[in-house]
């Protein structure tokens, strides 16, 4: 496999990852808690990433079509169906934890391959929207 489409696959895995996680809890957030502020808080964090995966793309020759090109989820050895059967989560206060963990981790992978491609603003920029995740899961669980 090339270097770019591994990178590629790096950015495509986890930048789904990440928007995966956001989406479980901002539906705690609006469905379970009805909190609006702490929903908007969880849908501008999604909305950013996006907007930050749209930068990453200009800045690199990639787009959604060229992540989706270097996917290849049969051969992704970690995928779920080989590890087994997911634990399950206790209550929403576990489901809330997992997924933010989910989020925090992806956006550190994203944050880190972006440095070795020499774009450390995107790189930044990653790194704050961890940290506004970290914020965000004190404060769903706080409310939970």
């Amino acid at each position: 496999m090339t270097r770019p489409r591994i990178y590629l696959r790096v950015l495509d895995a986890n930048l789904n990852r990440a928007r995966e996680g956001l989406r479980v809890c901002e539906e705690v957030a609006r469905l379970v808690l009805e909190e609006r502020r702490l929903t908007r808080r969880c849908q501008q964090i999604r909305y950013d990433l996006g907007r930050l995966s749209q930068q990453m793309s200009r800045a690199h020759p990639l787009n959604g079509s060229a992540l989706l090109k270097a996917r290849d989820a049969r051969k992704d050895v970690g995928r779920p169906a080989i590890r087994g059967t997911p634990a399950a989560h206790r209550g929403i206060r576990d489901l809330v934890t997992a997924n933010s963990q989910r989020v925090q981790e992806a956006l550190r992978v994203l944050e880190e391959f972006t440095r070795l491609r020499s774009s450390p603003i995107i790189a930044k920029a990653f790194s704050a929207l961890r940290f506004r995740v970290y914020s965000v899961e004190q404060d769903l669980l706080s409310r939970l």
